[in-house]
């Protein structure tokens, strides 16, 4: 038997219904010089009735319970039913392949086969909700011939929307603590195999009423960042994600979608990019997008992926990032052209300007991410923030372009953001006093905003001392009770605000209750879990890299800097295989006091500069006492020592 149907069926049919009323243009899409061969699987949402599929007795397709569009794979209750296809690899490649499936009990299998050999395989357990499947990696060299089936158990098995995703080389954890070593290799490999691999096949403009897509269209670089029921990637999603996405080495995919966004941000948008793109990267998603001057656009998304492609130039060393007309180009419309034509509702005096918002909804522009919130906002704090973070990226692309006046200008403008936003624009309440918003009648909005309060201490902008410090235990409070938002992707950010504001702990225990809720049915029933939605993942990745080890990467200056923000119970924690431009290296904390780095491969020596908290304190690298230096870093002293590490070293220092 089948049951009744979920997500994706119903998004084909809205799809159609917000198609664009005018065409958006095509855009250039950035192939991927690593991606393996594509390894094509023959109708993998069943909509053609199963074509290249094989089907036993008690199997078939149906219509009554599809993940998405119309139709789904069954296998009725018993034993010996088996859906399968199989498929002849072309080239060379490592491959993942996942799988949405629901059962009515237990005993049903999924499985890969390699040239008649089990190579991976996983038992079923009982759900009667879709829920994905990963197995894999396997390797394929040309001639061998993948099998993927479902087989069945107690229960009927219901499957669909089979993706192929190319394996990458993640990192390894390892720690004192077992958790955080589960919680990073599930965060890992979950987050891999949203990964498209480059030359797919599949749908168009899918959503929650348009199932099936309008169309389908050749997939580019790319991953998957939004809603699991969508078939595209979106700029917010994008930017909180490119951080995990860079430490699992998806850089092509981190530039091409980028790049994407990056050039829709044209004068017929008011310099704003679209909000949501198709897997092709070139496409916009109907169900964002209606009309050049109606299209869902929200005022920090501009501004993050400035910021996001100046962390994707550290990682990689790319100097695409600099030179690529389409990108730099973005970053000077955002910073200038945008702010220039979406600031006037305010007056915020006449040194800085102020990114604005229309107040009248998401489709009009919007000044906050917090669209559970009906306050007609022009300013907000997460804006606000955001710009702030923008001019400072800007300034550091500009300086590594080799443009000394634009970096200086750039710095300037971050500067009296800043120093706006703490004398006036904040008001002088702290805690709940403190302004987060601006409504457009020109009213100061103080209490819980959600994302416009959280944003401002996470990106920084708030001046460090006991104003910010009543803010992140306001903001702590507030997510601990009834200010707790229901969407899980919005509680992914509080590991980041907190890591960054020195409350590890706090981080931590907001990382342990986001894999904690990984297979809680997402809010929206139709993403499936909240484990499902792809930011989780991702976030974990990033906040594990950044956050708990504290590495921020340089690799075009081949250097990178590290700090312990390991929570007091966390007695060691370690990465390898973790990849900074064209090194690899490896990285142990133990406690805050002794880090250890292996330069285990690449083309030169990197200058690793090693944080310990506290000034003054004495630095000894490999047990010999070296001159160390204090350095404050948004408020907080660290005692620095710089090393140089050639390739194949290991270098031990400790801060007594």
């Amino acid at each position: 038997m089948t049951r009744s149907r979920t997500a994706l069926t119903s998004a084909v049919a809205l799809l159609t219904a917000l198609a664009p009323l005018t065409a958006p243009p095509a855009l250039a899409a950035t192939p991927s010089a690593t991606a393996p061969a594509v390894l094509a699987v023959s109708d993998p949402g069943f909509e053609q009735g199963g074509r290249g599929w094989e089907f036993t007795s008690g199997a078939g397709t149906a219509t009554n319970n599809p993940h998405a569009g119309a139709r789904l794979a069954y296998l009725d209750a018993g034993r010996d039913m088996k859906v399968s296809q199989t498929v002849t690899a072309t080239g060379r490649g490592a491959y993942l392949v996942s799988a949405w499936i629901a059962t009515g009990g237990p005993g049903g299998r999924y499985a890969l086969r390699v040239n008649g050999t089990l190579a991976a395989s996983a038992e079923l357990p009982p759900s009667a909700d879709y829920r994905r499947h990963t197995l894999g990696p396997v390797t394929l060299v040309p001639g061998d011939r993948l099998e993927i089936a479902f087989e069945s158990g107690e229960g009927w098995v219901n499957a669909d929307d089979v993706m192929v995703s190319p394996a990458t080389a993640v990192p390894r954890v390892a720690s004192s603590d077992p958790e955080v070593t589960a919680m990073f290799d599930w965060a890992a490999g979950k987050a891999n195999s949203w990964v498209h691999l480059p030359g797919t096949e599949g749908p168009l403009n899918a959503d929650e009423r348009q199932t099936g897509g309008a169309g389908t269209g050749v997939y580019a670089p790319s991953y998957w960042a939004g809603y699991a029921n969508r078939s595209g990637y979106y700029s917010r999603d994008t930017a909180h994600q490119l951080s995990g996405a860079a430490a699992l080495g998806l850089h092509a995919e981190n530039k091409a979608m980028l790049r994407a966004f990056a050039s829709s941000a044209t004068a017929e948008h008011a310099y704003y990019p679209v909000w949501a793109l198709n897997f092709d990267n070139r496409t916009y998603l109907s169900i964002d997008y209606r009309r050049p001057d109606l299209f869902v656009r929200e005022v920090p998304a501009v501004f993050e992926l400035v910021q996001k492609a100046e962390e994707a130039y550290r990682w990689t060393g790319d100097r695409s990032y600099l030179d690529d007309p389409a990108l730099w180009e973005f970053y000077r419309h955002a910073t200038e052209e945008f702010v220039a034509l979406h600031d006037g509702r305010k007056d915020n005096g006449s040194r800085v300007r102020v990114a604005e918002g229309t107040g009248k909804g998401i489709f009009q522009g919007v000044a906050s991410y917090n669209e559970q919130s009906d306050e007609p906002l022009t300013e907000a704090g997460d804006a606000i923030g955001s710009q702030y973070q923008a001019y400072r990226a800007m300034a550091s692309l500009a300086r590594a372009k080799g443009d000394t006046g634009l970096a200086a200008d750039f710095a300037r403008r971050a500067r009296e953001l800043k120093r706006y936003f703490n004398s006036e624009w904040s008001g002088t309440g702290s805690g709940a006093d403190m302004v987060r918003g601006y409504t457009t009648d020109g009213k100061p909005l103080t209490g819980w905003g959600k994302e416009n309060s959280w944003f401002m201490p996470m990106k920084g902008i708030v001046d460090p001392g006991a104003r910010r410090e009543a803010y992140l235990d306001y903001i702590e409070e507030q997510t601990a009770g009834a200010g707790r938002p229901d969407n899980i992707e919005a509680l992914t950010y509080l590991p980041d605000t907190f890591f960054a504001n020195g409350r590890p702990d706090a981080a931590w225990a907001w990382m342990r209750h986001v894999y904690a809720e990984r297979d809680v049915q997402h809010v929206n029933s139709r993403q499936g879990t909240n484990g499902d939605y792809p930011e989780v993942s991702f976030a974990l990745v990033g906040q594990t890299v950044q956050g708990l080890l504290g590495v921020t990467p340089d690799a075009p200056a081949r250097a990178l800097s590290t700090q312990s923000r390991l929570p007091a119970d966390m007695e060691w924690l370690a990465i390898e295989d973790l990849r900074i431009g064209d090194s690899v290296f490896a990285l142990r904390h133990d406690g805050t006091h002794r880090s250890t780095l292996t330069h285990a491969s690449g083309a030169g020596v990197h200058t690793w500069e090693a944080r310990f908290p506290g000034a003054g304190r004495t630095v000894t690298v490999d047990g010999a006492v070296r001159p160390s230096t204090t350095k404050v870093v948004d408020g907080t002293a660290y005692t620095v020592v710089r090393v140089k590490v050639a390739p194949g070293r290991t270098v031990t220092a400790e801060a007594r």
